[in-house]
Order: structure tokens, then C-alpha cells, then sequence
């Protein structure tokens, strides 16, 4: 058994003025499973598919206080490339922000609701991811996270070192999951988190077990209302176990 990330969930507190900003961002298609949901996907995709990973935007009223430890980073193939996403991004209602980056080649960005992401220079290992090139985790321990991560899923662990560790879907497309050493402290609920659903066919109890084997533990919150099982991986991390589909 095995899960496999399929979507980054994202608290709003307008889903759906959020999900039209990631949708242009992106070129992507916007669905809504009801009021206070808005899903985006790549238009034509059948989901689950690792060709891409998809953006589930949540409404919640809670403020967003500090940097996400969760964030996106969007690919481009040129410098006038970067430089032309980054205006349209701005025109689209995105801001200039510095998280303490410094002298970088790639441009730091806010959305409207303040979620930051990066808009990187043209890297060849991502000129076939689609417009996000990598889902980025801030962590203590960049090896400890791609072990548990690279056994959780069926995600092929491409880069380990110790201020960095990347994995990439076992098919060899879309985006990667990259973890990052910071120095950051976790803090509070992430407002942005990932979201694995084992496969068709398996067991959800039995894939939860083995997760929990692996070393995920119980957020200690009341799960009785949900479909979806919640669980933190070893840094404490918030992540959802879906349904297979």
C-alpha cells in the first residue's frame, strides 16, 4: 500500500476570489463542491493523476499571522518568461514581499490573502513540471522529512542533504515536493497543508496504520464530523488522508 499527493489544501477568507487569482496564475480550471470550496486543477485533468497536484481553497475566518511553511513555487523558461509572469502575477493583485531571502535569482511573492510563493528563474529541472515546479516544506530536518515522505508515498526520492531533499512521483511527472531547512519554529494550525489519498482499492484503515507506523501521529482534535482522516507527520505538520478515488 502506498499513498500519493494529489493536492495542497489552502485556507482562504474568500475561497472563491482566491481560487479565481490561482486559476489565472496557473491557466487553470476552477470547480466548487459547495459554498466555501473551491478546487482548481488543470483543465482536462482527471484526478488523481501525478501530473499535477491540485489547490483545494478552503473558507476559514481565522487571520493569517505568520510565513506558511507551505508553499509554491512556479516555474519559468526564460528570464523575460520570470519577468512577465511576475507583472501579470502583480496585475492579477499579487505583491512584492521579503521573507528574508536577500540577494536571490528568484522573485518572492504574496497573493492576495498573503499565502507567499516564489516565482523562480529558469532551472532546467523543472522545464516539464507544468506551471508549479515544486510544493515546498520549511523544516528542521530536510533528510528526516524526505525518509518519512519518500515511505508514505510512492514519491521517488531524487536529492537528500542537509539543507535540502526533494522527491518527484515515481511516473517522473509533475511537480516535485522539495523540503527545506529554516529555522523557523512551527507555530499554530498550517493555513496551507498537503493532502495524500491512497489508492483505488485500498484499505484507508490499513494505510492509515502504516502511516502511524512510519511515525505520523494524532493532531488530538474531534474527527467525528469528517470523511477524512487527519494526521501530523514527524515535525508536526497537519496533513489530510482523503478517500481513495
Amino acid at each position: 500500500m502506498a499513498t500519493r499527493l494529489v493536492q495542497i489544501n489552502m485556507k482562504a477568507h474568500d475561497d472563491s476570489v482566491l481560487g479565481r487569482f490561482w486559476a489565472e496564475a496557473l491557466g487553470w480550471g476552477v470547480d466548487s463542491e459547495g459554498p466555501g470550496v473551491t478546487n482548481l486543477e488543470p483543465v482536462g485533468f482527471d484526478y488523481p493523476d501525478p501530473a499535477a497536484v491540485c489547490i483545494d481553497i478552503i473558507a476559514r475566518p481565522e487571520p493569517k499571522t505568520v510565513k506558511n511553511r507551505v508553499h509554491i513555487d512556479l516555474a519559468t523558461t526564460s528570464a523575460a518568461h520570470q519577468a512577465e509572469l511576475v507583472a501579470h502575477l502583480k496585475d492579477l493583485g499579487a505583491t512584492l514581499t521579503d521573507v528574508g531571502q536577500g540577494d536571490v535569482p528568484w522573485t518572492v511573492m504574496a497573493d492576495p490573502e498573503g499565502n507567499e510563493f516564489c516565482v523562480l528563474e529558469r532551472r532546467p529541472i523543472y522545464r516539464d513540471t507544468g506551471p508549479i515546479a515544486a510544493v515546498v516544506v520549511d523544516c528542521a530536518d530536510p533528510r528526516a522529512m524526505a525518509r518519512f515522505w519518500g515511505e508514505a508515498t510512492d514519491w521517488t526520492v531524487h536529492e537528500v542533504a542537509d539543507e535540502h531533499a526533494s522527491l518527484r512521483s515515481a511516473q517522473g511527472v509533475g511537480p516535485y515536493l522539495e523540503f527545506v531547512r529554516t529555522p523557523d519554529i512551527k507555530s499554530g494550525w498550517n493555513r496551507v497543508h498537503l493532502d495524500v489519498a491512497p489508492y483505488l482499492g485500498d484499505d484507508p484503515a490499513g494505510e492509515e496504520s502504516r502511516l502511524r507506523a512510519l511515525g505520523a501521529t494524532d493532531p488530538g482534535i474531534d474527527q467525528s464530523s469528517i470523511s477524512w482522516k487527519v494526521l501530523v507527520d514527524p515535525e508536526g505538520n497537519e496533513f489530510c488522508l482523503l478517500s481513495p478515488r
